[in-house]
C-alpha cells in the first residue's frame, strides 16, 4: 500500500458514505454559525440552533470525544460549578444563575462542535470558517449600511453612539467579531492564484472598513495582535520559501489595502470627528474613581474580600456603574477565587497546547494557525472588556480545542503526497577510495521532477575508487531496492 497520503483522503479513510441525515446535520452547523451575525438579543437565533446541535451531533455520530476535549469541558463545567456558589452570595440570585446558566450553555455548545471538529478536522473546520465568513459579511453589511443611514431608520437599529453595530448590540462587540473573518479572507487569499484571490482581497477590505466603523479600540487592538501572530506562525511553519514570499506580498497588499480603506474612511466628515476622538488611548470617562480603571480597582479590592465571588452581574448592579471591563477580573468576581484561576490556567493552557500543535506538520496546521491567531487576539483584548458571553469567542475555542486534540494524530498518521516536496536529499562526499563519509543532510526540499532526475542519475553515480566528487543522493522510501549495493553504506536511512 502507497505509504503518502493526501489530507483529503487522509479525511476520507473511515468515512460511510454521506447520507441525508449527514448532510442535513452539515447544513445546520452551517446555518448556526452563519446565524451568528444577528445578535440583537438574547436568546439570538444562534443560541436556538446551537442547542439544537448539541443534541444532534452527537445522536447522528458526527462527535469525536478525545481525551483532550474531555478535560477542555471538565475545566468548564469546574468554572460553572464555582459561578454556581458564587449565585448564592448575589443580591439578585435568579439574575445571576440565569447568567451561569448560559455558560453552561455555551460551554456545551462549544465542546460539542469541538468534538464535531475532531470528527474531520479540515473538512469541518473550512464548514465553520466559511459560513463565519459569510455572517462576517452580512454584519458588515449591515454595519454599513446603518452608518451612512443608506436605508431609512437603518441609522437608529444599526448604530449605537454614532458608532457602526449592524447587527449586534454593541459596536465593540461586532468589531472584534469581525477579526476571524478577516483572517480567514487573508487565508483564502494566501492559498488561491492571483486572479481567485481578488475575492477574498474584496471581502477582507469589506471587513476592515466595517470594522473601522465600529471605532472599537478593543477591536483595532484585537486586529493587530491576530494579524502579527497570524503572520510569525505562518512564516515559521512554511514549507517553502515560495509560500515565505508569498506571505509577505499578501501581507504587504493587506497593508497598503488598510491605508486605502483609512483614507477612503476619511473622506466622510462623520468618520474623521470620531475616528480622531477614539484614536486617543485614555478618556475622560477611563480615568478616576468613577471611570474604568477606578471600577477595576474596586474589583480588585472586592475580589480579595470575597473569595468565593459576588455572584454573576453583582459588580455593576450594586458596587460600580458599569461592568469591569476585564474578562479575568470579571471572572475572579463571577466565579470566586476557583473559577477566576480555573479561568486564567485554560486560556494559558489553551495557549501553551495550541502552539505546541502549530509546531507539529499536519493538513490542518494552516487552519490551526489561523484558529489560534483570532483567540490570541481575543485573549489581549479580555483585559479592556468582558469576553465571557461573546459566542463568537467560544466558537474560536471549539476550532481550537477541536484542532489540537487531533494534531498528534494527525502528525503520526499523515505524510503528504509524492508531489509535496518534503523528502530531505543527502550530500555525500567520499573523501578516499576506500570510504564513505556522509557529509550532511542538507535541508532542501525536492519537489518530484527533481527527485525523479536524482533516481535516475544513481546507476551513473561512481563506484567507491572513483575520484573525489559531490553528488546528491536522494534518501527515498524503501531505498535499497533502488541503490546499488555498492551505495547503500552512504544512506543515512530510510525516510
Amino acid at each position: 500500500m502507497n505509504a503518502y497520503v493526501s489530507a483529503a483522503q487522509l479525511e476520507r479513510d473511515g468515512e460511510a458514505p454521506r447520507s441525508l441525515t449527514h448532510r442535513l446535520s452539515l447544513g445546520l452547523v452551517w446555518l448556526a454559525i452563519a446565524s451568528g451575525a444577528v445578535v440583537f438579543t438574547e436568546p439570538a437565533p444562534i443560541d436556538a440552533l446551537l442547542m439544537g446541535l448539541v443534541v444532534l451531533l452527537p445522536t447522528v455520530g458526527l462527535v469525536a470525544f478525545r481525551r483532550e476535549l474531555i478535560g477542555y469541558l471538565a475545566c468548564w463545567l469546574l468554572i460553572v460549578v464555582a459561578a454556581v456558589v458564587a449565585s448564592g452570595a448575589a443580591v439578585d440570585v435568579a439574575r445571576a444563575s440565569t447568567h451561569t446558566f448560559v455558560t453552561l450553555y455555551l460551554v456545551l455548545a462549544s465542546f460539542i462542535l469541538a468534538g464535531f471538529v475532531a470528527r474531520r478536522p479540515v473538512a469541518h473546520s473550512r464548514l465553520i470558517l466559511n459560513a463565519y465568513l459569510v455572517s462576517t459579511i452580512l454584519a458588515s453589511l449591515a454595519a454599513i449600511v446603518g452608518f451612512f443611514a443608506l436605508v431609512p431608520g437603518a441609522q437608529e437599529a444599526m448604530t449605537r453612539f454614532g458608532r457602526a453595530a449592524g447587527t449586534f448590540k454593541d459596536p465593540n462587540v461586532l468589531g472584534p467579531f469581525l477579526v476571524l473573518g478577516l483572517l480567514y479572507a487573508m487565508h483564502l487569499a494566501l492559498e488561491r492564484t492571483l486572479l481567485r484571490a481578488l475575492w477574498p482581497l474584496a471581502t477582507a477590505a469589506l471587513l476592515a472598513f466595517a470594522l473601522i466603523l465600529t471605532f472599537s479600540r478593543g477591536a483595532w487592538a484585537n486586529l493587530v495582535v491576530a494579524g502579527l501572530a497570524y503572520g510569525y506562525l505562518s512564516f515559521l511553519t512554511a514549507r517553502s520559501n515560495w509560500y515565505r514570499v508569498r506571505l509577505m506580498l499578501v501581507g504587504m497588499v493587506g497593508l497598503i489595502g488598510s491605508v486605502l480603506v483609512v483614507g477612503v474612511a476619511l473622506q466622510f466628515d462623520a468618520v474623521t470627528a470620531l475616528l480622531s476622538d477614539r484614536a486617543a488611548l485614555v478618556h475622560g470617562y477611563d480615568v478616576g474613581p468613577e471611570g474604568r480603571f477606578g471600577g477595576q480597582e474596586k474589583a480588585l479590592e472586592l475580589i480579595l474580600q470575597h473569595p468565593f465571588g459576588l455572584g454573576a452581574l453583582e459588580f455593576a448592579n450594586g458596587h460600580h456603574h458599569e461592568d469591569v471591563h476585564n474578562v479575568y477580573l470579571n471572572m475572579f468576581l463571577n466565579a470566586g477565587w476557583l473559577g477566576g484561576l480555573l479561568y486564567i490556567g485554560l486560556i494559558a493552557t489553551t495557549l501553551a497546547i495550541g502552539f505546541r500543535s502549530i509546531l507539529r506538520v499536519s493538513p490542518a496546521r494552516p487552519l490551526l494557525i489561523l484558529a489560534y491567531s483570532a483567540f490570541l487576539g481575543h485573549a489581549a483584548e479580555g483585559v479592556l472588556v468582558d469576553t465571557d458571553h461573546w459566542r463568537h469567542v467560544f466558537v474560536i475555542l471549539s476550532l481550537v480545542w477541536g484542532l489540537v486534540a487531533v494534531a498528534g494524530r494527525q502528525a503520526a498518521q499523515w505524510s503528504p503526497r509524492r508531489d509535496e516536496p518534503i523528502l530531505d536529499p543527502v550530500l555525500v562526499l567520499p573523501p578516499s577510495r576506500r570510504m564513505a563519509r556522509v557529509l550532511a543532510p542538507a535541508p532542501l526540499q525536492l519537489a518530484a521532477p527533481a527527485r525523479r532526475a536524482a533516481r535516475a542519475l544513481v546507476p551513473l553515480l561512481p563506484s567507491r575508487r572513483s575520484p573525489r566528487i559531490l553528488r546528491p543522493i536522494l534518501a527515498a522510501p524503501e531505498p535499497r531496492r533502488r541503490l546499488p549495493r555498492t551505495l547503500r553504506p552512504l544512506l543515512i536511512g530510510e525516510h
